[in-house]
């Protein structure tokens, strides 16, 4: 391999630009973090943008079909486009009316249910010898029922009235609001106007990078794009598919909480593995808080439910589309869970079924092309 001087110069600005970074890490690391504070509301218009345009290709390939001219195709876009936002508030606020009155109710029942609990084990420590007399003795003093109605008037009435309590949550709800705010109107610009950024951001590629440096990388934004919208649209509806069957199966057999349990269950299954145990035990918990048999009877219902899910719904619905082996959806759950919590959970598959596609191609030389018409609906 001959040296020359651009050679030479670009491993010179590596070699400086790296040892930069290493040694001014610190102060590099802080305005990166600033750099990204700043940019959170474009990140979150971007994140908001990508989901909404799911719905919003939907409704276009749907309700307008192949309209490539007149009155029809400008009305289009922001027609689907508020259809789709409008879709998602109104799914938030179901939510909110299913789940809330429900959660207040089962507080209550908890709250006033402890004292008697708390009664019948003292008093049964108290048979058995495990307690103390004096310690007995005190538990029996105190006064469980108006204790527990301190806590929840400290619940539901705020921890106090300290000035800088409400300052902090005051800013907070402020700062809040016009992230969101501003992360809604950049999802706007970014959904109206796709094509034109999309062929701004190819022309910009085109003439900055090498013809076939450009279509690798195009290529792996097919692969990671498809693979994400595979996993979202599927992972979505096996949610409401689940949660609709938890739902009436639970008022079929007379279960308690029955809808904000089934919400929760289809909430809790946009998680891979770990989601329907997740809402399996805290359905149970509030269950055993009013009826422990119908607990019981609840863990076979969602275990019978599981084993329908995982043998008919999930082939159907998800099926292999994302082409992960089960072993890497839980090395994936596994390790994104631990690096980033919840959202490593959600991110991790669709991100190790891309790398794992990639691999798989380039080993096998498989073409997998995904066509540009994929790629532009999704």
């Amino acid at each position: 391999m001959k040296l020359d001087i651009k050679t030479c110069l670009r491993a010179g600005i590596t070699i400086f630009a790296l040892y930069l970074c290493i040694h001014y890490w610190p102060a590099a690391a802080g305005m990166g973090g600033m750099l990204v504070s700043a940019a959170m509301p474009l990140i979150f218009g971007a994140v908001m943008a990508y989901f909404v345009n799911i719905l919003m290709t939907f409704y276009e390939r749907h309700i307008f079909g192949s309209v490539n001219s007149g009155v029809r195709l400008k009305v289009r876009r922001p027609l689907c486009m508020i259809l789709a936002f409008a879709t998602l508030i109104i799914i938030v606020v179901l939510l909110m009316v299913l789940v809330i009155p429900e959660l207040v109710s089962c507080i209550r029942v908890i709250a006033s249910g402890v004292p008697g609990v708390v009664a019948d084990f003292s008093r049964w420590c108290e048979q058995q010898g495990i307690l103390p007399e004096t310690i007995a003795d005190s538990l029996a003093q105190i006064d469980w029922k108006s204790r527990m109605s301190d806590i929840v008037k400290v619940l539901t009435a705020g921890v106090g009235s300290a000035a800088n309590v409400i300052v902090s949550t005051v800013s907070s709800v402020v700062s809040g609001f016009v992230t969101f705010f501003m992360a809604l109107i950049f999802s706007i610009y970014l959904l109206l106007g796709k094509e034109k950024l999309g062929g701004q951001f190819t022309q910009v590629a085109r003439r900055y990078m090498k013809e076939s440096v450009y279509k690798k990388v195009w290529y792996v934004i097919r692969i990671v794009n498809d693979c994400f919208h595979r996993y979202i649209v599927g992972q979505c509806t096996e949610a409401v598919i689940l949660g609709v069957l938890c739902i009436l199966g639970m008022l079929l057999i007379r279960l308690p909480y029955a809808t904000m349990i089934g919400a929760l269950i289809g909430f809790t299954a946009l998680i891979p593995v770990a989601g329907a145990y997740i809402g399996a035990i805290v359905g149970a918990f509030m269950i055993l808080t009013v009826a422990p048999v119908k607990a019981l009877i609840f863990l076979v219902f969602i275990v019978i439910l599981q084993q329908l899910e995982g043998n008919l719904i999930y082939p159907k619905v998800v099926g292999s589309s994302l082409g992960l082996p089960a072993i890497w959806v839980l090395a994936a759950v596994t390790v994104g869970g631990g690096v980033l919590g919840i959202p490593g959970m959600l991110l991790g598959v669709p991100l190790s079924a891309a790398l794992y596609r990639l691999i798989r191609n380039d080993v096998y030389q498989i073409s997998d092309e995904v066509p540009d018409e994929k790629v532009e609906k999704s």
